[in-house]
């Protein structure tokens, strides 16, 4: 394990910083937002992350308190990574980078990678109301748990069950709202996003 870095600065900005500020960190974070996750999962989903940076990342995170380790009981039998309550707060600060950083997202490039669920968060910003919404795009499915205080913030793949909501778009709907050019009501509005279902975050983007 690292020893940890710190600016010694007496500031809560350095302070968090001196837990969060390393890099690929906050992207482990928004990996397990999504629950928990086997290592093999994480690095498949961290594209350019080492084996040897996201093994030191997990052990630091571990040590700060923002994650915990367990074994899955057998027939899994694997060990996964999850969030702490602590760790489960950096959910505002994950938002609020995403949204300050629409500005630089630009078009893709062909060297980014992209993974369906990485839309979850800038979406969940933009949802209202309460309940389970799907998610279908070129790139794959995902679902969001909108409202909910505690456990998994979204999950790959569908929704486990019938959700509230189900949204469809193409691609370059939803890169111009992950863009910010374009909210997600107006694209509903334009017919760029279909939306079904009659749980509350349906009906609210039908009625905005």
């Amino acid at each position: 394990m690292s020893p940890r870095r710190s600016y010694d600065q007496y500031c809560s900005a350095a302070r968090a910083l001196d837990l969060v500020g390393d890099r690929w960190t906050l992207l482990i974070v928004r990996e397990l937002l999504a629950g928990p996750r086997r290592y093999t999962d994480l690095h498949a989903d961290l594209p350019g992350v080492s084996t040897d940076v996201l093994a030191s990342r997990l052990k630091d995170m571990e040590r700060d308190g923002l994650t915990t380790r367990r074994r899955l009981p057998p027939p899994g039998a694997a060990f996964v990574y999850e969030l702490t309550r602590r760790g489960r707060e950096l959910l505002p600060v994950l938002q609020a980078l995403g949204a300050w950083g629409q500005a630089e997202l630009g078009e893709r490039r062909p060297t980014d990678a992209v993974r369906a669920h990485w839309f979850a968060l800038p979406l969940l910003r933009s949802l209202e109301g309460q309940g389970v919404v799907e998610v279908r795009l070129e790139e794959g499915e995902f679902h969001l748990y909108v409202g909910a205080e505690e456990g998994p913030v979204y999950g790959d793949g569908p929704a486990p069950g019938e959700p509230d909501a189900r949204l469809v778009l193409d691609a370059g709907t939803w890169e111009a709202v992950g863009r910010g050019e374009s909210s997600l009501a107006d694209a509903v509005r334009d017919g760029r996003i279909t939306v079904s279902g009659e749980g509350t975050p349906a009906k609210a983007l039908r009625e905005a």
